[in-house]
């Protein structure tokens, strides 16, 4: 006759009924930056050449006081990113991967005008005019204006 093994319950295993706990803490990083480590070696960098770029121009920036508030930029290197520049390096942030958008940096930039491409907002989408039985005519035809008597 054979038995059963125990196992123990694991972290992952709670009992029904009661919810898995979520927490958050504080952090003094201003942004997230993945930079494309396929496009940097493309054009030619060394590693991490980027990463030391945006670190060094952020860290004037702070000192000049442009930056305010949260400062540290946390810059990781990364596999693709989707679009491969034959020029450029393929960057991205949380607000730009939250648009769907990758910002091409010129390597050859200079280190302010490059950290002022990666940290400027994003600018939305423009939306598509939905048509339908419920849209007004106005917002879908511009008024036309009466001829000329």
């Amino acid at each position: 006759m054979m038995t059963r093994p125990r196992v123990s319950p694991g972290p992952g295993d709670r009992p029904a009924g009661r919810p898995a706990l979520t927490k958050s803490a504080k952090t003094k990083l201003a942004e997230v930056v993945v930079v494309c480590s396929k496009c940097a070696k493309r054009q030619g960098l060394r590693p991490r050449a980027v990463r030391a770029m945006l670190k060094g121009a952020a860290k004037q920036a702070a000192k000049d006081g442009l930056l305010t508030g949260r400062t540290k930029l946390c810059i990781v290197e990364s596999g693709c990113l989707g679009p491969c520049p034959k020029r450029a390096v393929a960057v991205a942030t949380g607000a730009s991967l939250a648009e769907g958008r990758v910002v091409l940096l010129d390597p050859e930039a200079a280190p302010q005008d490059a950290l002022a491409a990666v940290l400027r907002p994003v600018l939305p989408r423009r939306r598509a005019p939905e048509f339908g039985p419920n849209t007004p005519l106005a917002a879908v035809a511009p008024a036309e204006s009466p001829p000329d008597a």
